[in-house]
């Protein structure tokens, strides 16, 4: 199984480089990791709407040229499924097992993820009904990947 994580953005903060890294390590055990950094495109806090939307459409193609056609997609999304880590575990093992050899999670920016992304996906997951800053959520999101292959191969973890 091969993991990728397209992340708009990069990660700045030492910290989160820090765990970022220890989960890579961690899952690099069970499952090819590949992380992707797209450039974010800066918008000023007065942006308007028009304005976020065109920057959103450029990040959907930096995001769109790094998945292909046999890639499961899996964004995360504000609006997105609320599953459990039990319940991501169960779908990462029903994808290997119907042959899936690669998922592809995405993260968006601060303003999300564009109409043509989200029309990509095969799935919409979000990680709380709270919001989390995009670098903190790749934190979270390796963790419960991590988290997901510990399940699957009925090994301990702390809970």
């Amino acid at each position: 199984m091969k993991i990728k994580i397209i992340a708009v953005g990069n990660l700045k903060e030492e910290y989160l480089k820090d765990a970022a890294t220890e989960y890579r390590k961690r899952l690099g055990r069970y499952s090819k990791i590949e992380i992707v950094e797209v450039a974010e495109e800066r918008l000023s806090d007065k942006a308007s709407q028009k304005n976020i939307e065109n920057c959103l459409k450029r990040e959907e193609d930096y995001i769109l040229q790094h998945i292909n056609d046999t890639e499961y997609v899996i964004i995360m999304a504000i609006e997105g499924q609320m599953i459990t880590s039990e319940e991501l575990a169960m779908k990462i093992s029903d994808l290997m097992v119907t042959g899936q050899s690669a998922i592809t999670f995405v993260i968006g920016s601060s303003h999300g993820l564009s109409d043509g992304v989200k029309r990509r996906a095969n799935l919409s997951l979000s990680l709380s009904r709270m919001t989390f800053p995009h670098q903190l959520t790749r934190v979270i999101l390796l963790e419960q990947i991590y988290r997901a292959f510990k399940i699957n191969h009925n090994e301990p973890y702390h809970k």
